[in-house]
């Protein structure tokens, strides 16, 4: 059995009044379908992924992704799943993302697109300028969030971000003004900081939209165990513990039996 396959994406449609063929198919057009391939098949960690390798064949235009065969019996599940339901919710971001854009091409081009496999009887999905494949509005929500990381990079010519080194979630960006950018007098390149955020957020998995993410504020952060702060802590609570006679009783009440 082979243990590679291909992911495949038709492109129909004419240009004027001929029609669409590899000879009259615009680089642009070509990279608007590579550039979201990548996050259809591997929409998370990209790093130590198998090849992909494309060709392309005449009729109309014919896409032809080739990576191992195991990723392309996932993915054709996938497809069966939008075929079945009409719905893109229940995707990885990317992924979704991925089909939000094939949905734009089919409309800006008035392009019919189906998305098959090289396996036997594959699901095929079909888009075009009729058919409404995003995600549900309702399910993401605008959310803060505090990000706690090493800055990597800052800056940018027109769209300025900070590139933020988190142990979680890798290396995320955050559209950062400019003008705080200038104004702040350290330097703040590989330095730990503390970020507050604003982006979008799916509210029935948690999923962060970290394209979306917008810099609100920038605090210190200092990780390491600091005894004298903790010290000042407690000191400052003793005042406000100081009308509780049994304050361990007190605190597992509180706590409601937790341990």
């Amino acid at each position: 059995m082979q243990n590679t396959g291909f992911l495949e994406i038709k492109v129909n449609g004419k240009k004027g009044n001929k029609p669409l063929t590899p000879d009259n198919y615009d680089i642009r057009e070509l990279i608007e379908i590579i550039g979201n391939v990548e996050n259809l098949l591997f929409p998370l960690d990209k790093r130590d992924r198998p090849a992909i390798t494309y060709e392309m064949q005449e009729g109309s235009v014919r896409h032809l992704f080739r990576t191992s065969l195991q990723y392309i019996i996932g993915f054709n599940a996938v497809l069966g799943e939008i075929e079945r339901t009409n719905k893109l919710d229940f995707l990885d971001l990317n992924t979704a993302k991925a089909f939000e854009a094939f949905q734009e091409v089919a409309v800006k081009y008035d392009y019919s697109l189906e998305v098959g496999t090289s396996l036997e009887q594959s699901n095929k999905l079909n888009i075009n300028k009729e058919t409404q494949f995003k995600r549900s509005e309702a399910i993401w929500a605008d959310a803060e969030f505090y990000f706690y990381g090493k800055v990597t990079n800052a800056g940018g010519k027109d769209r300025a971000n900070m590139h933020l080194l988190t142990e979680e979630l890798g290396t995320i960006r955050i559209q950062t003004p400019i003008s705080f950018l200038k104004q702040y007098e350290s330097n703040l390149l590989y330095k730990s900081f503390g970020v507050r955020a604003i982006g979008r957020q799916n509210s029935q998995t948690g999923e962060i939209d970290l394209s979306s993410l917008k810099f609100i504020e920038l605090s210190g952060y200092d990780p390491k165990y600091d005894e004298s702060y903790l010290n000042d802590l407690i000191a400052k609570a003793e005042n406000s513990w100081s009308n509780i006679p049994e304050k361990e009783s007190w605190l597992r009440e509180i706590r409601g039996g937790y341990e």
